[in-house]
């Protein structure tokens, strides 16, 4: 299974990028689909989570308002939308995926296959 992360860049604050990850290489045997991301000499820490199939997404509390995650699963695609874009949204995002169906799982130990990250940049 490989996963690729796209979508980051430079944006202002206020605005808004949709990051996407593409998975291959054994798309069915994917339950779960979970963004990450990491901020400069801080630990990974998670964002949201979606069930490939049936379900809703999942986020931690601090981006709920602003993140919104989906799958396209047509595409093998997960995305991730975010709004109003803050700078403290400065990041490497890393999209993550495993074989189990999970709800609400948001543990980085729990996501077997990672994609390479794409840096989103927030300026004020």
């Amino acid at each position: 299974v490989q996963l690729q992360a796209s979508g980051g860049g430079l944006v202002q604050a206020g605005g808004s990028l949709r990051l996407s990850c593409a998975v291959s290489g054994g798309t069915t045997t994917i339950g779960t689909v979970a963004w990450f991301r990491q901020f400069p000499g801080k630990e990974r820490e998670p964002v949201a989570t979606i069930p490939r199939s049936g379900g809703i997404g999942h986020y931690v509390d601090s981006v709920k308002e602003r993140f919104t995650i989906s799958r396209d699963n047509a595409k093998n695609t997960v995305y991730l939308q975010i709004e109003s874009l803050k700078p403290e949204d400065t990041a490497v995002y890393y999209c993550a995926a495993d074989s189990r169906r999970m709800v609400g799982v948001m543990a980085s130990s729990n996501y077997a296959y990672w994609g390479q990250g794409t840096q989103v940049t927030v300026s004020s």
